[in-house]
This record gives C-alpha cells, structure tokens and sequence, in this order.
C-alpha cells in the first residue's frame, strides 16, 4: 500500500537528519508562526484557568494578577517563529503548577518541575564543548541573550560527536531545540538574537555555571552558606571573603577569556541564587535605569524573616587605581575602601542604588530590602558598603 501523507512530530531536529537520511520530500513546518503556540499556553488560556483555581480556593480576585504575575515571570518566554507575536507558557511547567495550586491553594515551593530538571545535562554537555563554557558563561551576563548566523533547520549525531561541527551555530540550535534558549528577535544585520526565555531556565544555568566554576561541593557549600548571610543576617562580609579567598583563585588558575567586571557580579548571582524564595532579576529595568541584582522575596514567601536585597556592583582595574596585585593582597580593609578610584565608585554606586531602591519600593511596596554596593578591585579584593 502506499501513504498519503505522513505527519511527524515530537522529534527533535537534533536527530531528523538521521532519521529521514534518503527522504527528501519532508517539509519543515517548525518555524510557521500558524504553529507557534501549538505546544503551549497562551495569556489568555492561563488566565482562564487561574481565575478558576482562585475561585475554588476562595481568594479575592486580586490573587489572579498576582498568580499571573508570578507564572509569567518563571514559566513565559517562548516564540519558535521569527514572525510570532506572542510569547507562550512552557506547558509541562505550567501543568505543574496548576496541580499545586488547586490541590493545595498554595503555590508550588519549587518553581521548577522535576520533569524539566533533566534539561541541565544538556548545559553540562554544552559545557564540555570547546567554546561551550563560553558561552554559558556570557548567556549569565547582561541580559542572557547572544546572537547566532541562523537557527540550524537539522544536525546530527555526527555533527554532535565531532568537535570541528559544534561552532557557535550548533551551540545555539543545539539549546534552542532543547528549550533552554528561546528567540528574541534579529539584530540590525538581521543575524537572530536568543535568550533565555524565563526564571525557570536561568536556574540551569546558574547551577551549571556554578559547577563549572566551582566543581568542588564544599566550595558550593560554604558559598551558599556565606550568601545566606546576606538575605537572613543582612551581612555582605561572609560572602565578599569568600570571594576573595576562593572565587577570585579560580579566575587565577585558570586562562578564563571572559573574565572581565561582569564576571564578578556573575559569580555573586551563582551563590546568591534562590529562585525558590526569590525573585530572582538580573539587570532589572527601573524607569529606563538597570540595576545590576535585584532579589524580591516572592508574594507567598513573605512571612519568612528574610530580606529583599539590591546590590549595585562596581569593578575597578588594577592599573586605574594605580596598584598591583600584590600590593592589592597586603591592603587592609580599610586601606583598600580608602583608595581613591573606589571611593569615588562606591559614591556613584551609593548614588545609583539609593535610587533603585526607591523605584523598587514604590513598585512593591512593604519591602525589607538591604542595599549594597560592592566594589571589586581586579580580581583580587572586595569592598563592600551597606547603604
């Protein structure tokens, strides 16, 4: 007998080459914007169904936006056409969530179902690639983006397994087919920017990059134990020795070629991380103005007795402050947050996280938010100031 036609879906493009070998008459229906919301949720279907779990939960009204609110931020994002108009639900995340909240009317602890957890292999095989790490590391910078040729329509197990395949068009389908990167639009010369779509996905990378930076667990741990400082105690000076003592050797011992002043508050966001507390927004926009750190404790976790904490991050050159490293390493701290070119960065720095945390008060409002500007000077000492 002979078919008609043949429909194929739910298999990923990362193996199509291998499977249709030979079978050339395939059209790729990926990319139509007809399609875009085919596997996942719109607003207005998200919407429907929180308004019906806040009714059987008895809430006020006001508990839909906030739910929206919150289910935006850690499980929206995605387009897969270019031409697309609207960003959608990741729709296992948001099944998740939906049984939490009617079965308990509270919401889900962790934002992330464990279903999805499977996704950070995928990093750590980008991880291991050359130019791999790299990459993870400036999709953690400002504004998780990064810009690609093209989205590959196919690839293969070959072009997986060989190293001279795996360029940075590889990289970029390879998570993208995966669901860790999403499109963002194009650029100018209408090369194709991609970024990370939600709260949810950055989480795998924080961990990954995390790993890789500090692949020893008790380094992880005493890390995270000296940030829990900073959002229980209200007290920066545990974690800026760590990374004075720890963080900054590993920038040392190893040729990083990104290592720049972004780098810094990177490696604060790997320990600070909490999106199970936390809201979590790097480079949050305030009136046009970005902050570099922002943690907003989430709506349902306010009752904890912990701060939301804004953190204004400054990084000074060894050569503008007119020091070198050895000379840095024997300053006392005092003579180090006494060097000029810090004391006039820490004054900026006042100055743009008193205003930050003005805006994000009036945003918010009932905030317990610790301000604090920290100054690296190269990648050897750490001053930091609470305002």
């Amino acid at each position: 007998s002979m078919f008609d036609r043949v429909f194929i879906t739910g298999v990923s493009p990362v193996v199509m080459s291998d499977i249709t070998s030979g079978y050339n008459i395939a059209e790729n229906i990926y990319f139509e914007p007809e399609f875009n919301d085919l596997c996942g949720f719109k607003q207005n279907e998200i919407e429907d169904v929180l308004k019906k779990i806040v009714d059987e939960c008895g809430f006020e009204k006001e508990k839909i936006k906030e739910a929206v609110s919150l289910m935006q931020t850690y499980y929206n994002g995605y387009i897969f056409s270019h031409t697309a108009d609207e960003q959608i639900y990741n729709p296992t995340l948001c099944l998740y969530f939906f049984k939490q909240f009617e079965k308990s009317c509270n919401y889900p602890r962790e934002m992330l179902d464990d279903n999805l957890a499977v996704d950070e292999a995928k990093l750590k095989y980008i991880a291991q690639i050359p130019k791999g790490s790299d990459l993870l590391m400036s999709l953690m910078e400002k504004e998780q983006q990064v810009v690609a040729a093209k989205i590959s329509k196919r690839f293969g197990i070959e072009e997986m397994l060989t190293d001279k395949s795996r360029d940075n068009t590889f990289l970029v389908s390879f998570l993208y087919y995966f669901g860790v990167l999403t499109i963002a639009g194009d650029t100018e010369d209408l090369q194709v920017i991609l970024k990370v779509p939600n709260l949810v996905m950055q989480s795998l990378y924080v961990e990954r990059v995390q790993k890789m930076l500090l692949p020893e667990p008790d380094d992880r741990d005493n890390g995270k134990l000296a940030a829990e400082k900073v959002y229980q105690k209200g007290d920066m000076a545990p974690l800026c020795r760590f990374m004075e003592e720890r963080y900054f050797k590993v920038f040392h011992n190893r040729d990083y070629r990104w290592a720049n002043e972004l780098t810094v508050k990177t490696a604060f966001l790997t320990l600070l991380y909490n999106d199970i507390i936390y809201i979590m927004d790097s480079e949050k926009e305030i009136d046009r103005r970005y902050a570099d750190l922002t943690m907003i404790i989430r709506p349902d976790k306010r009752y904890g007795k912990i701060f939301d904490v804004l953190i204004e991050f400054k990084f000074i050159k060894l050569k503008d402050a007119g020091i070198s490293a050895e000379q840095a390493k024997k300053l006392s701290e005092d003579e180090l947050c006494s060097l000029s070119e810090i004391v006039k960065q820490m004054k900026d720095g006042k100055k743009q996280v008193k205003e930050y945390g003005k805006k994000l008060e009036q945003r918010h409002g009932n905030l317990r938010l610790q301000k604090f500007v920290v100054a690296a000077l190269g990648f050897e000492r750490v001053c930091f100031k609470k305002i």
